[in-house]
């Protein structure tokens, strides 16, 4: 018999929290204790949930509580790119209709009217299937978002890969190789983020979501799960690509950067098939671009450029129900 909790320490201590993470069907980085704990302690209201079967973890929820709109809402962490249930391997039909209304009856119970998540793709599991996505629905759960998420299979033989590129960036990995452009993982974090800033202001006017303090404070929570690539011109760093290990299958490359004043290089295009060589080699399944769509409206030059690497979109879904 399943029953739900509201996560703390003494119930479920960080590390143990963790170690369920890692061990799960669909765990990321993103709904670890460690990740989440790089926010400041007052930044937001935790919700989190912890599902037991007979006394045991076997689903996790990583949740905060907002209030949008006059409602309060129990949400997937603000923090983290992904959120939803975390549940074991064993995870079956039964048990994703009995998380769906414990979750439910959980979120009524600390006086929320609605709930939100947002849960990884497909891609993130390590058992294929929909049991959550149809549990959501026949509960009555709809789609807040669909959002669209660009990916790459990495199941390519190493000769092969350049093969899956599209014309122009197969041109343009030769031309930067034959540049002399060399792509070495590195931790010139400095000079990385502020071609990432330089970047993001001229190009999108914004900023980057996380702090010089806060990537480097990330870097050092999970020091081999988050690796900077450079692409260097005569020592120089040109562009650079910080990537984040989210789980065993899937490597997310979270921010993508050049120097507009050596683009002549053609240096991103040799750094992503270096990348994905890389991971591929390591045992990675697929490499996320990340979205392309903002509130379900497409980035068409965005969409093209990832299209470039082979990549195609899949859905990036974010379900919510009023209670």
């Amino acid at each position: 018999m399943l029953e739900i909790i509201k996560f703390n320490n003494k119930i479920l201590p960080d590390e143990q929290w963790d170690a369920f993470i890692d061990d799960s069907d669909n765990g990321t980085m993103f709904h670890k204790r460690k990740f989440l704990s790089y926010h400041p302690s007052d930044k937001f209201v935790d919700g989190s949930a912890v599902i037991t079967k007979d006394s045991k973890p076997f689903a996790l929820f990583p949740a905060v509580v907002i209030n949008r709109g006059g409602k309060k809402i129990l949400s997937s962490h603000s923090g983290a790119s992904y959120g939803g249930l975390v549940y074991k391997l064993e995870f079956t039909i039964k048990d994703a209709f009995d998380c769906v209304q414990e979750l439910e009856a959980y979120a009524k119970s600390i006086g929320c009217d609605a709930i939100q998540m947002t849960i990884p793709p497909m891609i993130y599991l390590t058992k294929y299937s929909n049991y959550l996505d149809f549990a959501l629905f026949r509960n009555g759960f709809s789609y807040l978002k669909r959002e669209i998420s660009s990916v790459v299979q990495l199941d390519v033989p190493e000769e092969k890969l350049l093969s899956t590129f599209r014309q122009e960036a197969r041109t343009a990995v030769k031309k930067s190789i034959a540049q002399g452009i060399e792509i070495v993982e590195t931790d010139r974090f400095a000079e990385y983020y502020e071609i990432l800033k330089k970047n993001l202001k001229m190009r999108h006017g914004v900023n980057p979501t996380h702090t010089l303090d806060e990537l480097l404070k990330i870097k050092a929570l999970f020091p081999t799960k988050v690796r900077l690539f450079g692409a260097f011109k005569d020592d120089k760093l040109i562009a650079g690509v910080c990537n984040f290990s989210a789980n065993d299958n899937v490597v997310l490359a979270f921010y993508i950067s050049h120097d507009e004043d050596f683009q002549h290089y053609r240096p991103v295009n040799l750094l992503f098939y270096r990348i994905m060589n890389q991971y591929r080699n390591e045992g990675f399944k697929f490499l996320d671009f990340g979205i392309f769509t903002v509130n379900m409206e497409p980035n068409w030059g965005l969409g093209r450029f990832k299209e470039n690497f082979g990549s195609r979109g899949i859905f990036r879904d974010t379900y919510y129900k009023e209670i």
